[in-house]
C-alpha cells in the first residue's frame, strides 16, 4: 500500500487565464451563491475532533475535494494510486482495524469497476466504509465513461448499503458528520468543487434517512434527490407564476427511504407525483417511490418521472445536455405544465 504526501498543483504564473475542465465544471447558475468544496473542508473539520478519520482515495483527491483534508492531515491521507479494488479493500481493512475511512473515487469507477470488492469486503461484512463519489449522474460532460447515470440501480440492490444523494453544499456540510458514526456502509453520491447553497434559505437540516417537506403546492408533488431539489425549487417558482402550485419533498437518503413521509404526501387527493432525479429512468429514487406506492395501495392522481433516458449519453457543455435530457430547470418546469396544467 503507498501512501504520498498530497501534492498542491503549482500555481498559474500571472497574467496566466485559467481554464475550467468539463470534468469539473460547476452545476450552479450564473449568480448562484456557491461554497467551494465543502465535503473536504467539513472532514477536515470532523477530523480535528476524531483521530480515527482517515481518507482515501485512487489519485482523484483534487477532483474529489478530499485534497483539503489531505493538506491538513497529511499522516492520514493514502494515496492508492489508479487502483479502485485496492482502494476499497484497504477501506474494508482500516475500518476492521476501527478506523472511520471516508474512500473517495468517481462514482463510475465505485459502482463498475471496484463493485464486487464493495459487496464482499465491505458491505456482505457491514463494515463502516464511507465511499464517496464525485461525478453522479449528468454532472460531466466527459461522456459515458464518466457519467455514472446508472450507479444508484447497482448500488440499491446491495444489501446492507445506506445511499445518500445530497442537493448542495449546505446538505453535504451536514451529512458528513452524520454519516461518520453510522453502523454501516455509505454510499454518498458527492458534488464537488464550487457547490451552489440553496437549502439553508428553507432551514434545512439534514437528518438520516428522512425526507423533509421543503415547500407546499396544491396541483403536484415533487419527490427528489440530489441538485435536482435544486430544479424543482426553481421549477415550483417558475410554475407559481402560471397558477400551478407545486410541492417539493427533498428525499436525499435513497436507501432506505423514508416511507413514512413519502407516503403522507402521495396520498393528497388530486395531487400529480413526479419523481425527480439525476439518474437514469431505470433502477433508481423514482422506481424506489412507485414500487413503495403499488405495495401500499396509494394511488396518485398521476405519477410521472423526470429523469435521464435509459441510453449512454453524449459528451458536451453540461447546460447544454441538461436541456436536452430534459434535467434542466427550464425543461423540467414545461414537462409539469403539460402534465398538471
Amino acid at each position: 500500500m503507498k501512501r504520498d504526501k498530497y501534492r498542491a498543483p503549482a500555481k498559474a504564473a500571472p497574467g496566466t487565464r485559467l481554464t475550467t475542465s468539463a470534468m469539473i465544471a460547476s452545476i450552479a447558475g450564473e449568480g448562484q451563491r456557491t461554497a467551494p468544496a465543502p465535503f473536504g473542508h467539513a472532514l477536515a473539520r470532523l477530523a480535528q475532533q476524531r483521530p480515527e478519520i482517515v481518507g482515501l482515495t485512487a489519485d482523484l483527491a483534487k477532483y474529489t475535494d478530499l485534497h483539503v483534508f489531505a493538506q491538513a492531515y497529511p499522516e492520514r491521507f493514502f494515496q492508492m494510486g489508479m487502483a479502485e479494488q485496492v482502494l476499497m479493500g484497504a477501506a474494508a481493512g482500516f475500518a476492521r482495524e476501527g478506523f472511520i475511512p471516508f474512500a473517495t473515487t468517481y462514482a463510475v469507477f465505485a459502482s463498475r469497476r471496484a463493485y464486487d470488492f464493495i459487496a464482499m469486503a465491505i458491505a456482505e461484512e457491514g463494515l463502516p466504509v464511507r465511499i464517496c463519489c464525485a461525478l453522479p449522474g449528468l454532472t460531466t460532460g466527459y461522456g459515458p465513461s464518466h457519467q455514472a447515470t446508472e450507479d444508484l440501480a447497482i448500488f440499491r440492490g446491495l444489501p446492507n448499503m445506506t445511499i445518500i444523494d445530497p442537493c448542495d453544499a449546505h446538505e453535504i456540510s451536514q451529512i458528513v458528520p452524520a454519516i461518520a458514526d453510522h453502523p454501516g456502509p455509505v454510499y454518498l453520491r458527492l458534488l464537488r468543487g464550487q457547490v451552489p447553497l440553496v437549502l439553508d434559505e428553507y432551514g434545512y437540516e439534514f437528518k438520516l434517512g428522512r425526507a423533509q417537506m421543503l415547500r407546499e403546492g396544491k396541483e403536484a408533488l415533487v419527490i427528489s434527490a440530489g441538485f435536482m431539489t435544486m430544479r424543482a425549487l426553481e421549477a415550483a417558482e417558475a410554475l407559481r407564476r402560471d397558477g400551478i402550485g407545486l410541492a417539493v419533498l427533498h428525499s436525499p437518503t435513497i436507501k432506505p427511504l423514508d416511507a413514512e413521509a413519502i407516503l403522507a404526501a402521495c396520498r393528497v387527493e388530486g395531487r400529480a407525483v413526479i419523481v425527480a432525479e439525476n439518474h437514469t429512468i431505470n433502477g433508481g429514487l423514482g422506481e424506489a417511490v412507485a414500487g413503495l406506492l403499488l405495495r401500499e395501495g396509494v394511488r396518485p392522481a398521476l405519477f410521472r418521472q423526470v429523469a435521464l433516458p435509459d441510453e449512454f449519453l453524449d459528451a458536451g457543455a453540461l447546460p447544454t445536455l441538461h436541456d436536452r435530457y430534459g434535467i434542466s430547470t427550464a425543461a423540467m418546469a414545461a414537462r409539469i405544465r403539460e402534465w398538471v396544467g
